[in-house]
C-alpha cells in the first residue's frame, strides 16, 4: 500500500483525505522554517541556512503530495466551465435570432 495516493478522479480529490491532512500539519510548519530561516540567513548564521533548506525541501514534498489532488479538480471545473460557456454562448444565439 502506498503511503501518499497520486492519481485522483475528481470525485476522489473533492473529498478529505490523508494527503489532505498532511498538506495542513506541513504548511505552518514550511512558513515559519522559511521566516525563521531567512531571518537567521541574512544573520550568516549556518543553522539559518539548514532552516531555509528544510523548509524549502518541505515545500517540495507539499506540492508533490496535493499537487495531483489539485489538478484533478481543477481539470474537472474546466471541462464544466467549457460546457457552461457553450451553453451561455448558444443561449444568447438563440435570443439574438428571436430578438
Amino acid at each position: 500500500m502506498k503511503l501518499i495516493r497520486r492519481h485522483w478522479t475528481p470525485g476522489s480529490a473533492d473529498e478529505w483525505t490523508k494527503e489532505d491532512w498532511i498538506t495542513i500539519i506541513i504548511s505552518p510548519l514550511c512558513y515559519i522554517l522559511l521566516s525563521i530561516g531567512v531571518g537567521l540567513s541574512f544573520l550568516l548564521l549556518p543553522v539559518g541556512f539548514i532552516t531555509l533548506t528544510a523548509g524549502i525541501v518541505l515545500i517540495i514534498l507539499m506540492h508533490w503530495i496535493i499537487d495531483p489532488k489539485l489538478k484533478s479538480i481543477s481539470h474537472d471545473y474546466e471541462e464544466k466551465q467549457q460546457q457552461y460557456l457553450e451553453e451561455l454562448e448558444n443561449k444568447v444565439r438563440w435570443e439574438e435570432k428571436n430578438g
